[in-house]
This record gives C-alpha cells, structure tokens and sequence, in this order.
C-alpha cells in the first residue's frame, strides 16, 4: 500500500518539477516505516479535520528521492482550494538559513570574515552602545548606556550573539524600545532598517548570550553592501535562479498567483499581539533576510537537498562541504561561555551554528540524531536536516499559535517511524 502512495509523491514531486537528485548513495541507518507514517498522516488530518489548521504539505526525501509527500486539506478555508505543490507559503524566519548561505558564500570568497567588524561595513554600528537597567537611590530604574567592549563582528550575526533583539512589551526597557520602533511594520530599505536600528541600544554585550532578533537582517544588508546589489538580486543570481528556486521572494507579485498564497484560519493571524501575519499579496519594500520570504514546499526542498549534499546540487555548487559542515556545527556550546536567553528556541539538547539549531546531545526516551540541523518560521513552517540517515523533512503550514506544538508532535512521530 505505502510503495504506491511513495510512488504516486514521486510523481506528484516530478510533474511539479521538485524532485532533487540523489546525494552519495551511503545506505541509510534508519528508514521510514509505513506504519508509523501511517500515523503521521493521522495526526495531520485530524488538525485538519478539528479545525485547528486549514491544511499542510509535508515531504521527507531520503537518499534524494521523496519517500513521503501528502498534501492536506485547502490553502484557505475562504477559498476551499485544495493544498497543492504550487501553494505559497510566508517562510519568515525560515529566511535565515538562505541569508546565511549567501554571508557563507562571501566568506568563501574572501569578500567577507568572520572577524569583520559589522562596523567595517556599517559604519553606524561603530557608536553603538548597551541598554543597561539601573535602579537609582529612589528606587527608580533607568536605562544608562555602557560602551561596547568588543565591536559586533559578522559572526555575531550569524549566531545570534550581537545583542539586537526582537522587541516585545514586558521584556525589560531595551526590548520595549524595539517594540516601539515598530521595525517589523516600517517596510524600509534594508539600509534604511540598517540605519534606524544602529540608533537603539544593544540588549546584552556583543558575543555574551544568544539573543534571537535582528541579526540576519542585519546580515542580508552587509550582503547587500558587499554584493553591491539589492538582496535578492544577489540571492537570485547566486542561489534562488541557479537551483530553480523559482517562486523564492519577498512578497508575490502576480495577482494570477495569489490563490496559490496558503493562510491561516481567521482567527490565527496574530504573530504578537501587535503585529498580524504580513499580507504578502502588497509590495514590499523590506528585504528582510532574518523573516521576509515566501515560497514553496518545492523551493525549499532543492535548498535543502543542496545542504545534505554538501553544498552541491545538480552538478553545481555553491558551497564547499566544510563549509557547510562548519555551518551546522555547534558555535555557542560550553567552551565559548555564552549563555542563552529565557527563550532560547533550540531547546536544550540543541545548540547553534551559523544559521541554523544543531542537536548535540540525545533527547531522553529517544535516539535522535546528533547533528541534526534545522530551523522554523513563526508562521509555522519548519525544516530539518538529519545527514545520519541522509534525509530532510520540509512541513509547510501557516498557524502562529499551533506551530510549536504541532513540530514536536511531528518530528516524534516522524523520528518514531524510523525506530528513533
């Protein structure tokens, strides 16, 4: 039964043109049972059927060949159009990991260094300082600004060690002022963004904590400076074109295609309590690298068939595999003393490299690879990258409120129907 639904995905995958070529054809330790997948589509359509999402499409590829794609459910309960291949979907922060491959290309080509202050390319950043609260005589707490002890350096960006956070109320009084600044909802220039936010204090010291924010937005704007051309521009020519990312973008810009745009049921549009989930169907002028892409499960699948090939896809490549391999290594673990922030979204058998989470120890009651990569998007969708059993799985969905739940329900059930 399940060889021909494999069979039939394989098809599905090819008419849509988003079947990716094999990798080294190493044999994999673990492979999916059907039984168990028979449980991941179970779980997926009853969060369809209760209403908690409108549908998803979800694709495990071993071996460079998809041995599970379904489809569930409509883009849109207003529409009623069945979830399809073609469907588009808000990536946010899902973004990262290509703006990182692109500040990696650079690296490789000696355009850009890890060492590199920020400041080297934005020289605004030279004056920034560190928000830190103190409690006067009378009891009262204020904001005093500290210099920096060391520059913001371009690895600071990839891993989240700059001191640039996202802004949220009840946060301490750094934060509230990224809030207040309302960057998610400016629509800047990527230097326009660059600008404004060098003006706001830093939350922590440059290289003491991982502090989830602003840093690839940042990141995509050394880029831009570097390329000499806009970021996706440089994204095009470099990555999205070459590997026939072809529906890669920052908002959809023909009106043919907005019935293809996946949304959330009406009552699940709020990121935060300040800011809903982006009408991708209106220009936008903010290139965001850290959260501003839409694409297709297909896009993101030859991304991450590139990834676990090492850096190669279809006879091209585009990074060397110690390249990536130094992406998907652990940069903040013990040895380096940085801390991690309440929120600290990898979670605890988890570290981070440049761009994305990595598992550097086994969660308890399972036997989860160790080295495993990935990263997800406030919108819901998430990926990752398991080279132990040379397989990915891309799930596409938009629900803020269900996302973290419904992932870790998924990646057990998943890593549960490989024996894991």
């Amino acid at each position: 039964m399940f060889g021909r639904r494999a069979l039939i995905a394989a098809l599905v995958l090819l008419a849509g043109g988003i079947v990716a070529k094999a990798g080294s054809e190493r044999p994999a330790v673990h492979t999916l049972a059907p039984a168990g997948l028979a449980k991941v589509s179970d779980y997926i359509r009853n969060e369809v059927a209760t209403g908690k999402i409108p549908g998803a499409i979800l694709l495990l590829q071993q071996h460079g060949k998809p041995v599970y794609y379904q489809n569930f459910g409509v883009r849109d309960v207003a529409t009623e159009l069945s979830m399809s291949a073609d469907t588009i979907f808000r990536l946010y922060s899902m973004s990262k990991p290509v703006t990182s491959v692109m500040a990696m290309m650079l690296v490789e080509e000696g355009k850009l260094s890890f060492d590199d202050p920020v400041s080297k390319y934005i020289p605004a950043f030279a004056g920034m300082k560190v928000g830190i609260e103190k409690k006067a005589e009378d009891g009262k707490v204020a904001l005093v600004l500290e210099p920096l002890e060391r520059p913001i350096t371009i690895k600071d960006l990839l891993r989240h060690t700059s001191g640039l956070p996202y802004g949220y109320y009840g946060g301490g009084m750094v934060r509230e002022l990224y809030a207040n600044a309302n960057l998610f909802n400016s629509d800047l220039t990527n230097a326009e963004f660059a600008a404004k936010i060098a003006t706001l204090p830093l939350v922590e010291q440059p290289g003491t904590v991982w502090d989830y924010g602003y840093s690839t937005d940042v990141l995509g704007r050394v880029v831009e400076i570097i390329a000499g051309k806009t970021l996706l521009q440089f994204e095009k020519e470099r990555l999205l074109d070459p590997l026939g990312m072809t529906e890669m973008a920052f908002f959809v810009a023909d009106p043919a295609k907005f019935p293809r745009i996946a949304e959330p049921m009406p009552e699940d549009r709020n990121i935060n309590p300040t800011t809903q989930v982006r009408d991708i169907r209106r220009p936008a002028t903010w290139e965001s690298g850290g959260g501003g892409m839409v694409g297709t499960i297909g896009d993101y699948a030859r991304f991450a068939q590139m990834l676990l090939n090492g850096g190669t896809y279809d006879g091209r490549r585009y990074l060397k595999p110690e390249t990536i391999a130094l992406m998907a290594s652990d940069h903040i673990g013990p040895e380096t003393k940085i801390a991690r922030d309440q929120n600290y979204y990898p979670g605890g058998s988890s570290g981070f490299g440049l761009g994305f989470a990595v598992r550097t120890s086994v969660p308890p009651g399972t036997t989860w690879p160790l080295g495993e990569y990935r990263w997800d998007g406030v919108g819901g969708t998430f990926f990752f990258i398991d080279p132990e059993d040379d397989l990915f799985g891309i799930f596409m969905v938009q629900t803020p409120t269900q996302r973290g739940r419904i992932q870790l329900a998924l990646k057990t059930l998943i890593y549960q129907a490989m024996g894991r």
